[in-house]
């Protein structure tokens, strides 16, 4: 009897059951993002900065990454839809809804605050905590939905130090985001390509 050869290791990791999410591009974009943007605002940061950076540097290297984690997790989103079943799809549409629900939320509550307290520079620190917080739910949310273990511990994780470091004066929230948000971040890259194999 004929044997045909069976597929190599490397096309196995790469192939992805439909209606699963391949997570990789999102995870490193946002990986990126939070240990240059948060990075370099933590060195940044305060009255006698480590280094002294121009101000728009920290954002653009946030919002570059951001840029590039949310292309890889439409794509990703786009990609698992294909051949899904309509509950799955109508699932992740609603994940999808919740994401700008969520944010909208987020800057109704920070700019209530910030103008409530009259102490605009709060928001310096609560958008990258918030927005970690934020982030962090709705992985909880969306791990539990799809059963990704990795997706829901990244979540815990990112909802638990981005609160914390609002524990921390000066630049610290900035280190602890780009130090153990950035680090899960690039670890859950690592992770993601074990579990899709």
């Amino acid at each position: 009897m004929l044997r045909l050869p069976s597929s190599p290791p490397a096309a196995a990791a790469r192939h992805v059951r439909a209606g699963e999410i391949d997570n990789r591009a999102a995870y490193a974009g946002f990986g990126l993002a939070y240990v240059l943007g948060h990075g370099a605002a933590a060195v940044s940061h305060g009255p006698d900065p480590l280094l002294p950076l121009p101000g728009w540097l920290p954002t653009t290297l946030l919002v570059g990454g951001l840029v590039a984690g949310t292309a890889g997790a439409i794509v990703a989103s786009t990609r698992a839809q294909r051949g899904a079943a309509p509950d799955d799809v109508t699932s992740g549409r609603l994940l999808g809804a919740a994401w700008a629900t969520a944010f909208v939320a987020l800057f109704l509550a920070i700019t209530g605050l910030t103008t409530a307290l009259d102490v605009p520079e709060l928001q310096s620190v609560l958008w990258p905590t918030g927005s970690g917080l934020v982030v962090g739910l709705l992985y909880l949310g969306e791990g539990a939905a799809r059963r990704n273990v990795l997706h829901y511990a990244l979540g815990t994780w990112l909802s638990l130090i981005s609160t914390a470091a609002l524990f921390l004066p000066a630049a610290g929230p900035f280190v602890v985001l780009a130090v153990a948000g950035g680090g899960a971040y690039l670890l859950a890259t690592v992770l993601e390509n074990r579990r899709l194999r």
